[in-house]
């Protein structure tokens, strides 16, 4: 299959891996990419079964991602530092725990390691599977999608949990948003996701300890409004005595997208100061 990447600026390399999350692309990263590319060569990649492009229909799992980023991490770049967004920082933390070398430093913004309904309940049940598997079936799959990517929904998630600033998602970006689910075969791995099917890792305690053995520098980024649930993730990864970390003053999950300014030095100054 085809997967969209994005190269800008000459450099250093970094490799920038957008979340995994219905309406989540490599665009995502472009603002933060292009500040970023005035000293670095940066790399934006899509993961399989999201981005804007057509995606098969496959049994989308945990494994199948972790592969992709060993090959993208062995034979299309050898980055000095990756750049982890949402759900993507924990396969890099994953990759890094086993091989350190291949990640270069990382730098996470607004980590997590579980999907959205498992993190709403506080557990994982069976009928999350069983929903994602309906989403596979013809007719009742799209229609059972849908309801949850409506333009409502987004708007409702994005306002709630993603951006901090209602005025953010104008009708304009909110359109761009529609599109990455209505791209063909969109449903399979973004229910997945929405699910905790590709949830690589079963608790919070298997989350900390891939952090506490990756053999490289972890920096952490994320924004004062990130939600309460997610913050306290984020609070326990940044007590681990391999981590740093740094609170912006304002942003929810996506705070890198909508705050590029600060999320650009944050970052800079991070690798400046290990340099």
């Amino acid at each position: 299959m085809t997967v969209g990447m994005t190269r800008i600026g000459a450099g250093p390399k970094l490799l920038l891996l957008p979340a995994l999350s219905s309406i989540s692309t490599r665009v995502e990263m472009r603002p933060l990419q292009e500040r970023l590319a005035a000293r670095f060569s940066t790399i934006a990649i899509d993961w399989p079964g999201f981005g804007d492009l057509p995606r098969p229909k496959i049994d989308w799992r945990a494994e199948l991602y972790r592969s992709f980023l060993r090959f993208v991490l062995t034979d299309v770049v050898k980055p000095v530092a990756t750049i982890a967004a949402g759900h993507a920082a924990g396969y890099a933390l994953a990759l890094a725990a086993d091989e350190p070398a291949a990640t270069g430093r990382l730098i996470l913004l607004a980590p997590t390691w579980r999907g959205p309904l498992p993190t709403m309940t506080g557990r994982r049940m069976q009928l999350f599977r069983a929903m994602a598997r309906i989403v596979d079936l013809p007719l009742v799959g799209p229609a059972f999608y849908h309801l949850n990517v409506n333009g409502p929904v987004i708007g409702m998630m994005a306002r709630g949990h993603v951006y901090d600033e209602p005025a953010w998602l104008t009708s304009e970006r909110m359109a761009q948003k529609r599109l990455v689910t209505e791209a063909p075969g969109a449903r399979h791995a973004s229910f997945r996701f929405v699910a905790g099917e590709l949830d690589l890792f079963a608790d919070r305690q298997t989350f900390l300890d891939a952090a506490r053995r990756a053999g490289v520098e972890i920096h952490l980024l994320y924004g004062s409004r990130t939600p309460r649930k997610s913050k306290a993730e984020m609070i326990a990864l940044a007590a681990l005595p391999n981590v740093t970390a740094q609170e912006l003053p304002r942003g929810r999950l996506s705070f890198f997208e909508e705050f590029p300014d600060e999320s650009a030095a944050a970052i800079m100054e991070f690798l400046d100061a290990r340099t």
